[in-house]
């Protein structure tokens, strides 16, 4: 009986961190509606859009530059401590970002939303790695993945109901809200936990519950965080009747002339909490924050080498994050952020040579699947994004030009089969292997994105037209789970949470690089046919332009497919060979 409540409660806390990853995706895609009012609200106008630009890199740089690093905490504390540290994150994050009233503050709170977001995947993925056994692991990761893809559905929905009913704050009130509910559950559901990946590779691969003595609650660390809370709230609102009271007010005087908020009263009392904080939670024996131990384990992780690969990722985020695609492929500034990234993974090789316990663990990627895996992806994330920028913007171009609504529906019909094709990617996983199936999904995205070149101006008003959108979605969503799989399978479990968030960071750093490289192709192309066709509307150009960037997109997804087949086929998927499946099957 004990057996059954157990498994019960694992799957309960598989829904609820991936039902916290579906959130946090949804996240990054609903910034990209709200992005004019948040602008408005640390004083930027339309026109300086670029300088705007952090409030949406921010977000992507915490994501993938921590990403690595909380997945090798993920392997030393276990994913349930991972997973709730990265909805506190998260939630603080959006605290930041929802009471800001500079761009500085914004883009610290974006920031802290991307670590915390991105935390979610590979602690997820984790448990998914110690309750499943390999042969049985590929229908959770595509559900996983399914959840992780559909944000990008609901993102701009959710968006805009919100920004209908209330400003833009209340997208992150909510988001807090809801991180910091996600949290208590899975502490609830997490109690008698998962044991973390060494003592279950102990008992063959199996999680098991263990039992964890009751200790009384740090009444001194909830108090010291509920004033530090509240006085930063209270710091950065400074609510207009409060300020204007004769007593109360007194609160918002800086101590000294010309001091900013923070040396205010009421910033000095949050400073003052927070400070408390951190040394109660240092010294204290069972702090509400189990601060040295956190520590122990950002030591254990191999500190100084996730510095080296966040700043080696850091440099190709920027580079790509700050490039104007209409002139080059990088900004002036972005050679920099490059040399920079350079010099950094030159010295993380020198590191990992000589560390004892390196960030990514020698041989990690030794396997073919493995680095196949990680190709895979970033080829993926190249291809992707040209479905998720450019295909609103032919619909603008062409049937919905004053209609950014019927533009974005247009979209949905591809991003509404990405995770059906993730669900169906995972259990087809149980007949064929990883390297078959992401092939066929990939085959079938690089077919739907050949067909979007033949399209004209009036294509996207016929029937049809919704062909290769669902063929495209399917085929991407249908490559993710046998992508992950593929990963999970070539690794150690031990080092399942790094081995999944390089998969997402590969995927990620595929996206920034494909975005830039495929609107600088399809730029230079409607610029060489203007020169050469003067007299073509600008309409005709826009069409020619977006025809290149499928065209490009259709390219890399095709060079997925056939590098997917290739280095994924002895993948350790199933417990069945692949020959003798293919055979059973007919």
């Amino acid at each position: 009986m004990s057996e059954v409540a157990g498994a019960g409660r694992h799957r309960l806390l598989l829904t609820v961190a991936a039902v916290a990853v579906a959130f946090a995706a949804i996240d990054t895609y609903v910034v990209v509606l709200a992005l004019p009012d948040m602008m408005a609200g640390v004083g930027l106008s339309v026109e300086q859009l670029q300088r705007a630009a952090p409030i949406v890199s921010g977000f992507l740089l915490g994501y993938v530059a921590i990403l690595p690093l909380i997945g090798r905490i993920a392997d030393l504390r276990g994913p349930v401590p991972v997973l709730i540290g990265s909805l506190v994150v998260f939630s603080f994050g959006s605290l930041l970002t929802s009471v800001s009233v500079d761009l500085t503050s914004m883009v610290i709170g974006r920031f802290l939303q991307g670590v915390g977001g991105g935390g979610l995947v590979p602690a997820t993925m984790a448990i998914v790695g110690l309750l499943y056994p390999a042969d049985r692991r590929g229908l959770p990761l595509g559900v996983v993945s399914a959840v992780q893809e559909i944000g990008s559905v609901l993102g701009p929905l959710y968006g805009a109901i919100v920004l209908a009913m209330a400003t833009w704050p209340a997208i992150f009130v909510i988001n807090l809200l809801v991180g910091l509910v996600l949290a208590a559950i899975v502490r609830l559901v997490g109690l008698t936990g998962l044991e973390t990946a060494a003592d279950a590779a102990g008992r063959g691969g199996r999680a098991a519950t263990v039992s964890r003595p009751r200790h009384f609650p740090d009444v001194i660390g909830a108090l010291a965080l509920a004033v530090m809370v509240v006085a930063g709230v209270l710091t950065f609102v400074q609510p207009d009747q409060v300020k204007r009271d004769l007593t109360w007010g007194q609160m918002f005087i800086p101590l000294l002339t010309g001091g900013s908020r923070w040396m205010t009263p009421v910033g000095a009392t949050t400073i003052g909490a927070a400070v408390v904080l951190v040394m109660w939670c240092s010294l204290w024996r069972h702090p509400l924050v189990d601060l040295r131990g956190w520590v122990r384990s950002l030591v254990a992780a191999d500190l100084r080498g996730a510095a080296l690969l966040a700043l080696a990722l850091a440099g190709v985020v920027l580079a790509f994050a700050t490039a104007y695609p209409q002139i080059a492929v990088f900004a002036p500034q972005g050679w920099w952020y490059l040399a920079g990234a350079v010099v950094a993974v030159v010295l993380l090789v020198l590191h990992l040579h000589t560390a004892s316990t390196p960030v990514i663990p020698r041989g990690l990627l030794r396997a073919r699947p493995a680095w196949g895996a990680v190709l895979v992806s970033f080829l993926v994330g190249f291809a992707l994004i040209a479905a998720l920028v450019d295909l609103p913007l032919f619909a603008r171009t062409t049937i919905y030009p004053d209609s950014q609504l019927e533009a974005a529906l247009v979209l949905l019909r591809f991003l509404v089969a990405v995770p059906i094709g993730a669900v169906l990617g995972g259990w087809l996983l149980r007949a064929f292997g990883a390297a078959t199936i992401a092939f066929a999904g990939l085959a079938c995205a690089g077919l739907g994105f050949a067909s979007m070149t033949f399209w004209g101006p009036h294509t996207l008003g016929q029937w049809w037209a919704t062909l290769p959108l669902l063929l495209g979605g399917l085929g991407f969503g249908a490559a993710l789970a046998p992508v992950n799989a593929a990963m999970l399978g070539s690794t150690d479990r031990s080092n399942h949470g790094l081995a999944s968030s390089l998969v997402v960071v590969a995927r990620m750093v595929g996206m920034l690089v494909g975005i830039s490289v495929l609107t600088t192709i399809g730029l230079r192309r409607l610029y060489a046919a203007r020169n050469t066709h003067p007299h073509w509307s600008l309409d005709h150009l826009a069409i020619l332009q977006e025809h290149s960037v499928f065209a490009g997109a259709a390219v890399a997804a095709g060079l997925a497919a056939v590098v997917a087949l290739g280095v994924l086929r002895d993948a350790g998927t199933r417990s069945v060979d692949l020959g003798e499946t293919l055979r059973s099957v007919g």
